[in-house]
């Protein structure tokens, strides 16, 4: 090991790590070459392809190096959140009939196909402009913009080192939810924590929200697939030793490392402006149902951010300011107060952090705070983090059983495009996400602002 292995956690979810031999990935992490201060995993820890889920790495931008494994192949998964100004009261009578509407509005589910239809050259733009592009074709506000993660885009997006396969996938998945553990969610505020960030970020008790969780689909699963076999490649030719294979991986300043994040940053952009068209079509929905604009039923974006990305970022470690680039698997950025990357509204707070859950509990609105960049190349938790796989789940359970459960015990309406997704993602198979966010909240790494439960849950 180069560096320490460091996880946010109490007993119960070491015991876990050790079970599922996560603890030997967050070590395996800590071998590679340019890894600075850590191998850090956050409470929602849990087993993934070479590094955890759940863990963050921060490479030296000048000796370290960048791994496909450290992103995932949901590249730029993530989530958004929108405020309405409507009430529990208005819309308790409605949401069944809602939930149906919006899946008829949102393609979802394994491989599906959406509305939009994009040439080569349609799809180069979107790789190039994010949010940007769904912005500017219609699909969402211009307001939007301000209250993306790097305002919709990354500028270093390379749609050249993207395949024609990746190219191929991502022509008519834009704008769709797609499965495993996406979800769009209508929530209401139960509880607040932080009265003056919740005010700022337009949120009281009773309020209806919209989270959205989705990312690049089948494109982004292309980039990352692609580049493990040029970094198994490169790993050898560079003596890089590792190990484990799957952390296949090329010095940042080498061609395999640029042209990976050059379609990282692509396929991030992707995401972004699929998450920007699926908000969209719910904005688009509610509309005509209420039979009122977007600005009479109050619907607003609180914040979208990834948590399965790369970004080079400047650290402060040991007193010296380092370029950085900083995996975040399965984590969320935590930027403190007065960061200049904060929307204008929101900095004297700190930046949004959204947590969804489980289906059945409840999600987070939490905020960033000074000592996640102390601790944790300001990262924190990005959701409740699996207790089991899929195969285990669904042999577990049944898809109509979690169906039932989430309205008998949580009041919950769940629309699914098959039973075996919902029984994939049981909230029996996902650690309380309360107990993830308060150990984040306990060891600084970002403040609770308020607690969301669902109303109403679209599965891919």
């Amino acid at each position: 090991m180069r560096v320490d292995g460091i996880i946010f956690a109490d007993e119960d979810i070491i015991e876990h790590a050790v079970n599922e031999k996560t603890l030997d990935q967050v070590i395996n992490v800590a071998t590679l070459p340019g890894i600075v201060g850590a191998s850090l995993a956050m409470p929602d820890i849990h087993y993934g392809y070479g590094f955890p889920i759940g863990g963050v790495a921060a490479m030296d931008c000048g000796d370290g190096v960048i791994s496909p494994g450290g992103v995932g192949f949901d590249i730029s998964c993530g989530v958004r959140l929108y405020r309405t100004g409507l009430f529990y009261d208005d819309i308790k009578q409605h949401i069944r009939e809602l939930m149906s509407l919006l899946s008829a509005a949102v393609p979802k589910g394994v491989g599906s196909s959406g509305k939009i239809k994009l040439s080569d050259s349609k799809i180069k733009d979107v790789l190039t402009k994010g949010a940007k592009w769904a912005i500017s074709n219609g699909y969402g506000m211009d307001q939007e913009q301000e209250y993306l993660e790097e305002n919709g885009f990354m500028e270093e997006a390379d749609p050249g080192q993207v395949s024609p396969r990746a190219y191929r996938r991502g022509s008519d998945q834009l704008g769709t939810l797609g499965s495993g553990n996406h979800f769009l969610e209508i929530q209401k505020v139960e509880k607040i924590y932080n009265q003056q960030a919740a005010g700022v970020f337009g949120i009281e008790p009773g309020q209806i929200t919209v989270m959205i969780h989705s990312g690049s689909r089948g494109l982004g699963h292309q980039v990352c697939s692609d580049f493990l076999k040029v970094m198994g490649q490169a790993s050898a030719r560079y003596g890089i030793h590792l190990a484990d294979r799957q952390l296949a991986c090329a010095p940042i300043d080498s061609p395999e490392g640029r042209s990976y994040y050059g379609a990282m940053a692509a396929a991030v952009n992707y995401a972004l402006a699929n998450r920007q068209c699926l908000g969209h079509w719910v904005v688009q929905t509610l509309q005509q149902y209420f039979k009122k604009s977007a600005d009479k039923l109050g619907i607003n974006l609180i914040y979208d951010v990834s948590h399965n990305i790369a970004k080079m970022e400047d650290h402060y470690y040991e007193g010296r300011k380092l370029k950085l680039c900083v995996h975040r698997k399965g984590a969320t950025r935590s930027l403190g107060p007065n960061s200049s990357h904060i929307p204008a509204a929101y900095r004297s707070l700190g930046q949004p952090v959204i947590i969804p859950g489980d289906m059945g509990r409840y999600s987070y609105v939490l905020t960033g705070t000074n000592k996640s960049e102390q601790e944790s190349f300001s990262s924190t938790c990005h959701g409740a983090g699996r207790l089991m796989s899929r195969t285990r789940a669904k042999k577990t359970v049944r898809g109509q059983e979690v169906k039932d459960y989430l309205l008998q015990k949580h009041g919950v309406v769940a629309i699914a495009d098959s039973m075996a997704s919902l029984a994939e993602e049981a909230p029996l198979a996902y650690k309380d996400v309360k107990n993830v966010v308060d150990i984040t909240q306990k060891a600084g790494l970002s403040d609770k602002v308020a607690r969301l439960k669902p109303l109403g849950v679209l599965k891919g």
